[in-house]
Order: structure tokens, then sequence, then C-alpha cells
């Protein structure tokens, strides 16, 4: 069930398959919060009836939220069920993002630190939480990949780390980010994932590195990289065993100081990416793209066309607008059937059209 890797590649079903999702951030935390509240539910279902193959959404976000699952399980498992026999009814594809942020840690009373430590509690209840939902959903038609987080590596080796200590922490460098820390969480990930699916891809939910994230951690200055340093850096956000390429890509206004001094257009960046990971024999999952709308300001649908085209061109595997449906309009990323922005269901089901045809002819003998 799923999707598969073959050759570098996406497989479903047995061919080739390349396409574009959505983003559902909140389809399973409005539900977790509120019982009652099953919109989100009615979302999916329009959604698949709108030829959108797949969305990516959110686990537990707040240690408030991870206390219910802890809990609560046999209600938090209920309600988790809800959204994936919606899906199966109605054959949309579901990517969970398991630990959107590292607030797990706070269960256990323990600093961030021990993400990076294999004999954690953190880990420990990392690795029950996730063969949980392995077994319960493993057999789902619905579940088309795992995936470990939100933008992890954007906290990783930060030469001001200080700043972003969680609330809830200890205050101290123990709740920095750091390399050595997320190659741990992920790999650790990636092996409990492995002792219950041998198939379903996994992955890291980055976003495209820093422009200067080899200078953070080699150096702790914010000189920016070479395409070489940033292709090093590409292999460490997305360590084996796991075996895909995600990023996150926007790259909308200067991308020489978004994605990298070398950088000369988005396409540049993409074909160069693409280039990395066929050298790597992996597919790549970008896992959020799009543009904002500002009140009063132009309409963002000319961007989202040319990523949209950008993406066929440079032949990305798999992504995911940002966002669907988001509660309280996401500050104006949120696409609905009602709003303005309803162009991006449109056009990203038209885009899967094109794509389904250049499946079908890429598996042909």
């Amino acid at each position: 069930p799923g999707l598969t890797v073959q050759d570098g590649r996406f497989y479903r079903n047995g061919q080739p398959y390349r396409g574009i999702g959505a983003n559902y951030f909140d389809l399973f935390l409005r539900i977790l919060k509120n019982s009652d509240d099953t919109s989100s539910l009615t979302g999916l279902v329009r959604i698949a009836k709108a030829e959108i193959p797949f969305v990516r959404f959110s686990g537990p976000y707040s240690a408030a939220e991870w206390r219910f699952y802890r809990d609560h399980k046999d209600e938090y498992f209920r309600r988790l069920d809800l959204v994936v026999r919606t899906a199966e009814q109605h054959g949309i594809g579901l990517i969970p993002s398991l630990f959107w942020t590292l607030s797990l840690c706070e269960l256990v009373n323990e600093p961030r630190d021990q993400w990076g430590n294999p004999q954690s509690k953190t880990m420990a209840l990392m690795r029950q939480y996730t063969g949980e939902v392995m077994n319960r959903y493993g057999a789902s038609p619905a579940i088309w990949g795992w995936e470990f987080g939100n933008e992890h590596n954007l906290n990783v080796d930060l030469p001001n780390a200080a700043k972003f200590r969680p609330k809830n922490g200890t205050g101290t460098q123990r709740d920095d980010v750091t390399a050595e820390m997320m190659t741990v969480m992920l790999t650790e990930f990636t092996k409990t994932v492995r002792m219950y699916d041998k198939s379903r891809p996994v992955f890291s939910g980055h976003s495209h590195p820093r422009p200067y994230a080899w200078h953070n951690s080699a150096k702790k200055s914010w000189a920016f990289d070479s395409p070489a340093q940033a292709r090093e850096i590409i292999l460490r956000d997305n360590p084996a065993p796991l075996d895909t390429i995600t990023i996150h890509f926007y790259g909308i206004h200067n991308v020489d100081t978004e994605l990298g001094k070398w950088v000369l257009n988005r396409q540049h960046y993409l074909m160069w990416l693409r280039e990395t990971a066929d050298q790597l024999m992996r597919p790549i999952f970008v896992g959020e793209f799009g543009l904002a709308d500002k009140s009063g300001g132009p309409s963002s649908r000319p961007v989202f066309e040319a990523q949209l085209a950008e993406f066929e061109k440079a032949g990305i595997d798999l992504a995911a607008f940002w966002v669907y449906d988001r509660a309280g309009g996401g500050g104006g990323w949120s696409a609905t059937f009602e709003n303005a922005r309803a162009y991006m269901i449109d056009l990203t089901a038209a885009a899967n059209r094109r794509l389904q045809t250049r499946n079908v002819s890429i598996a042909a003998p």
C-alpha cells in the first residue's frame, strides 16, 4: 500500500509515480482538541473529490496534546481512526508528520538534547508511539509514507540558538538543536519505522537548508555556503537510512539570500537538487510550497502557477502546497473552495492530470 521507492523514484501500484497534494495541517489537530469538531473530515472528503491525491498533516503539536495521548490513549486513537478511515473511504492518501515539534520530550521532563540520546526516555517514548501508529495503520491503503517532523533542520547549530530555546525548556544550551542530535533522532525514527513497515518511504520533514547551514555548523558564522557545502548539508539533513530527500521550497523574493548566493533562480536550485537526488538515487518530496496573499496586495496565482511549472520541468517527484483549509485562515496562506485561493486546488488537480499522463507513458514498455 502507499508509495514505495525504487531506483531513486516513487512507485505506486507498481508504476512510477509523480504527484502534487496539499498540506492539511490541522486535519487531525481539530478533532484531537475537540471531538465534536469534524469539520476537517468534511474538508478531507471535499478535497478528495477534487482529485487531490494526498494530504500531509500534523500529529500532536504541544505537550498538552501529547499528554492527552498518554492519559487517554483509547480515545486518542479513536479520533485518529476517524481521519484514517475517512481517507480510506474516499481514496485519498495521507502523509502523517508524527513529531511536528520536539515537544514530546516535555512529557518525560527531559531537555531537547535527549532527542540525541538513543537511551533516553524521550527516544523510548518516540519508539513506543511510532510502533503503536505502525501497528494500527500499517495495513491501511490510505497511508502513503511516514514523516518525522516539521523543519527541524532550520534550528540546527544556529549561532544565536539561545533566542529560540523553548519557554517550557531548561533555558540552557541543552535545549539547542544540534546536527548530531538531528541525525540521531532521524536515524532512530527510521529504524523504528522499518521494524514495522519495510516498503513505504520515510521523510525527514525538513525545509531547504538555510543558505549558511554548513557555516553555522562548522564555523558558527553566517557566511554563505558554496554549492558543494550545500550538497553536503542536504545529505546531512536527510541521513541514511532515510530513502528520500525532503525540502520545503518557497524562494519567492531574494533567492540569493534565501537559497544560496550561487543560486540564479528557483528553477536553477530545483535542477541542482534534482541532480543531487539522482546522484544519491533518492526521490524528492517538496513538503511545502506556495505564497501567501496579503490584504490589498497582488494575487499569488502567478507565482503558484510558476512553481507548478518549475516542479514539472525539474522532475520533482512529490510536492504539497501550503495550506488547505487552515482554521483561522492561516495568515493569508489558506486555500478553501470558497475563498479567492480556490484556484490552488483547481491548478493542483490539473497538474496531477498532466503528471499521471506522464506516469503512464514512463511505465509503458
